[in-house]
């Protein structure tokens, strides 16, 4: 059975407004697949990447990365969900900007029945990246209580899942944003200390903070205009976690610089390297599912738009407007 689907897709890279909503044939899953219809759609930063060509993909293109809905039908081989399961997942290829789609199952899991469907679209990218960066993204020497992190762009979606994380493990986190308000933000969701990098030198507090020692890991989702200043934040043998580019993508650099600044340790990781099988997604979203369903994280939703004004969430989000986690409702 082909059903109809209104779809936000792109036909080549452009602004906000490269992007328009048409009707998709969905029709039944193959081997290995699902058939999904989403009750909420999240926004990440990594859908403006694709939309504009920072991040090159085949045109036509369906947007979206992740989404919460109920399974309507499952393919051949897919033991881990059935129809009528509540799920969510962050997942590869793009196309959670939509009513219905089909996909790969791998990446998808049960959304526990205590987590709504606009919070399972709100966090799984978000709260999986704050995941993999908090529990496996880790400096030399590893982190233990009362450590030092430093970690930009603080008061967004990953932002506030990895305060609200940082401080149920016990460090020490260092927050910057670009206003006072989102720095209160950042507090008032676990961060030690918060930094407004647009009216104070960054660089300078971090070594203020932490009695001219450093942190021992920046991440850092910003790219260009934080990352000198983020390598210049690091306690010898530190580790520069870059995880994004909002700013711009970070220019070609001399690794030897690594060396005199203290045998600095350097990473660009992604999240899809990290859900690559289904066992670690699994492993993954349980280690999720249990920071929130604990109260220890809570998902802020500050942004909720209709999948018709999908171009207005995008310019909000570029122009660093939103806070929190945006969702897009079909």
């Amino acid at each position: 059975m082909t059903q109809m689907s209104p779809t936000i897709r792109v036909a080549q890279h452009g602004d906000a407004n490269a992007m328009h909503l048409v009707d998709l044939a969905v029709g039944e899953p193959g081997p290995g697949e699902i058939r999904i219809r989403h009750h909420a759609c999240g926004l990440n930063f990594i859908d403006v990447y694709q939309r504009s060509g920072v991040y090159q993909l085949p045109m036509p293109l369906s947007l979206g990365m992740e989404a919460a809905g109920v399974v309507e039908a499952v393919g051949e081989g897919v033991t881990h969900l059935n129809a009528g399961d509540r799920a969510a997942y962050a997942s590869n290829p793009p196309g959670a900007y939509s009513t219905l789609r089909v996909m790969p199952a791998k990446c998808v899991v049960r959304l526990p029945d205590a987590i709504s469907f606009e919070t399972g679209a709100a966090m799984m990218l978000k709260g999986l990246t704050a995941q993999y960066l908090l529990r496996k993204t880790l400096p030399q020497e590893g982190l233990q209580t009362d450590d030092f992190v430093l970690f930009h762009a603080a008061a967004g979606g990953v932002g506030l899942i990895a305060c609200q994380w940082a401080k149920a493990l016990g460090l020490r986190l260092i927050a910057t944003a670009g206003s006072d308000e989102k720095c209160a933000l950042a507090l008032a969701h676990g961060a030690a200390f918060a930094i407004n990098y647009r009216t104070d030198d960054f660089v300078a507090r971090v070594r203020e903070i932490t009695d001219g020692k450093g942190v021992k890991v920046v991440y850092d989702s910003v790219g260009k205009d934080t990352f000198a200043g983020s390598l210049d934040c690091l306690r010898p043998f530190g580790l520069m976690a870059s995880f994004g580019n909002a700013s711009g993508v970070v220019p070609p650099f001399a690794p030897g610089m690594l060396g005199p600044k203290g045998s600095l340790y350097l990473t660009r990781a992604t999240l899809f390297t990290h859900i690559a099988t289904r066992e670690a997604t699994q492993a993954m979203a349980d280690e999720l599912f249990a920071v929130v369903a604990s109260g220890q994280v809570r998902i802020k939703i500050d942004q909720r738009y209709a999948l018709a004004d999908v171009a207005q969430a995008h310019r909000d989000l570029e122009a660093r407007k939103t806070t929190g986690s945006s969702v897009l409702l079909p």
